[in-house]
């Protein structure tokens, strides 16, 4: 039989889920450059392009990140949206960020809670999210918190604003 001076236990890292501070800003763009890279796309976000979304005189962008006892362990970026036909606020979970190591660990889902909170407040009747098609394990992440599957239909396009 063993006693308890024998068992070990593994203890839940803390974890913060706060606002993005300024302070941040290297940690986040770094995170963005992961991020960016595990899709295979390029990535030109600089800390002082974040600094002005998120804290200019215009903010554009809420970050949500997950402080851990030895720095962020992921992060989330909310872009408003509205339909305007139905007059229904909403945001965009435009990213979210696990780094590895952590995920699976309930730090994705505390960051998507979170979000859902800062829309609710925000008065938003909806959160959306989009992923990769062939991106299967974050289909089966979202879907396991409760967003749905919904059709993508017609054509966006782009107009580049030199």
């Amino acid at each position: 039989m063993l006693d308890d001076s024998e068992i070990s236990l593994l203890r839940p890292p803390v974890l913060t889920i706060r606002n993005a501070q300024p302070r941040d800003l290297p940690e986040l763009n770094d995170m963005i450059r992961l991020l960016a890279a595990h899709h295979g796309d390029p990535s030109g976000t600089t800390p002082e392009q974040l600094e002005r979304d998120l804290f200019g005189p215009v903010p554009w962008i809420t970050a949500l990140v997950a402080d851990g006892e030895h720095g962020l362990l992921g992060y989330a970026i909310l872009v408003p949206l509205y339909k305007a036909q139905e007059g229904q606020r909403g945001m965009d979970l435009h990213h979210l960020f696990v780094r590895d190591g952590h995920r699976g660990h309930g730090v994705g889902q505390h960051l998507v809670d979170r979000a859902r909170d800062i829309a609710r407040k925000a008065g938003c009747s909806y959160l959306s999210v989009g992923a990769a098609t062939g991106n299967f394990q974050a289909h089966r992440f979202y879907e396991n918190m409760d967003f749905k599957p919904r059709p993508v239909t017609g054509m966006r396009y782009l107009q580049a604003l030199a």
